[in-house]
């Protein structure tokens, strides 16, 4: 998923027509390639590329040394280019970085080889220049070495590609080319699906640039750049050192306002579901206004299970580990949706439902036992002396006989409030009058509750 996303020259980015003149004139190279010729003489097309030439079988002897030419050629065409690198001439730099990105697009070889050479290191240089065109190269140059080459994503973070991305992104003349940025981004999108490079993102100062263009506030990035963005935070999350990183931003409120928009919606309940399990990022959501409202609602979005999912996962680790988040939840009226998904919802959602619901309800089976307790004592307070004489001939069997009525009325209760929630979604549903709930919705209704968290 992650290399659609970054593949530069893909399909995907060339569907993109409001990405600004800028941005869509580098994206839209493929036509331009076609007609261009290396310093060979060879046209720069797929039967040229280092991976096919290898894969050639070898047949007769013209053959035979017909495939070695074209190897050698293909070779010292890489050779040639990684020369141009390294070259004093400004021009002659700028030209080897757009022969890098035109031979690295579909052409794992030429990546390999391209970094063995030393390709990387004048690339990561040339970031420093002030030229937007030379930047532009040099950036999707370097997204197309690391494309589907987890050693190439660790030497170029490892060469300091990243505070150079960020140094740039932070001078005033760079942040007004929305093509700059969009590279950027899809670059920190590309080097972070590395699990040895999400740390050393997340502590570089990027979570708050990400974040910057995913807000767009001045209304001037593309929709890839946003998209990509959402993206990059993703992967960064997954790295729980990451996680304090960005409850330190506003991340979490401003994903959660944008809840709703389906676009982003599952990918913003991912990045929710890894900042969960940690105790300052549980704090960091239900600390946001109207949250729990706002998540149970998605309960209800019979149309996207996925989110559904993780919805009811954010909320059952939420109500494992707090009481507060408990009651916040039974102030929403979360059983009825809780119920509804047992039903209706996929395998993963029910199960999620249900040992949410179990720990649900033996607070508010606790809260009905008070309530009892109080109404009892007003109602029908025995005076102490009878109190007293009543304990001094029955001993304390009568009390526990007492306890044991009131769990009887308690689990009463809770069972007559599940089956008439029952009725209703089984109306909603139009399932047949005699239908007959599952299993998994009966044991809700037992004494036994389990709080491991399997799924």
């Amino acid at each position: 998923m992650i290399l659609d996303a970054v593949r530069c020259g893909g399909s995907a980015r060339f569907k993109h027509s409001d990405a600004g003149p800028d941005s869509t004139t580098e994206w839209k190279l493929n036509s331009r390639h076609q007609s261009q010729r290396s310093e060979y003489g060879s046209k720069v097309s797929g039967s040229d590329k280092l991976s096919d030439l290898l894969r050639l079988p070898e047949n007769s002897d013209e053959d035979e040394a017909e495939w070695v030419r074209r190897k050698e050629d293909a070779l010292e065409r890489l050779k040639f280019v990684t020369k141009l690198l390294q070259s004093s001439e400004a021009d002659g730099v700028l030209q080897g970085a757009k022969e890098v990105r035109i031979l690295t697009r579909d052409d794992p070889e030429a990546r390999t080889t391209l970094a063995m050479l030393g390709a990387i290191p004048p690339l990561i240089a040339l970031l420093d220049s002030d030229d937007s065109s030379s930047l532009i190269a040099a950036l999707y140059a370097l997204l197309n070495l690391a494309i589907g080459n987890d050693s190439n994503k660790a030497a170029i973070v490892k060469a300091g590609a990243v505070h150079k991305m960020l140094n740039c992104i932070e001078s005033s003349n760079c942040f007004a080319k929305p093509a700059v940025i969009e590279a950027i981004v899809a670059n920190f999108l590309g080097l972070s699906a590395l699990d040895a490079n999400k740390p050393i993102i997340g502590s570089s100062g990027a979570i708050p640039l990400l974040l910057k263009v995913l807000k767009d506030l001045d209304e001037t990035n593309s929709p890839q750049a946003i998209q990509d963005s959402l993206r990059a935070l993703y992967n960064l999350s997954i790295s729980s050192i990451n996680i304090f990183q960005i409850i330190e931003t506003d991340l979490v409120p401003f994903i959660i306002s944008k809840l709703g928009d389906m676009e982003v919606s599952d990918r913003i309940l991912s990045i929710l579901s890894n900042i969960v399990p940690i105790a300052e990022g549980r704090k960091a959501i239900s600390v946001v206004p109207d949250v729990f409202p706002i998540l149970v609602d998605v309960l209800n979005w019979t149309d996207s299970p996925g989110c559904q999912e993780k919805a009811s996962y954010i909320l059952m680790v939420m109500a494992h580990k707090s009481y507060a988040d408990r009651q916040a939840m039974l102030e929403t009226g979360i059983v009825s949706s809780l119920l509804e998904l047992t039903l209706l919802g996929s395998t993963l959602a029910q199960k999620r439902a249900s040992r949410l619901l179990e720990c649900l309800r033996v607070d508010k089976g606790k809260n009905v036992s008070q309530n009892l307790g109080d109404v009892n004592a007003t109602l029908s307070a025995p005076q102490p002396s009878t109190y007293l004489s009543h304990q001094l001939k029955n001993g304390l069997g009568d009390e526990n006989s007492m306890i044991s009525e009131e769990k009887k009325a308690v689990n009463q209760l809770v069972q007559q409030s599940l089956q008439n929630n029952m009725k209703k979604i089984v109306k909603r549903a139009n399932l047949p009058p005699d239908f007959v709930p599952s299993d998994n919705l009966k044991s809700l209704t037992s004494s036994s509750m389990s709080k491991s968290l399997p799924f």
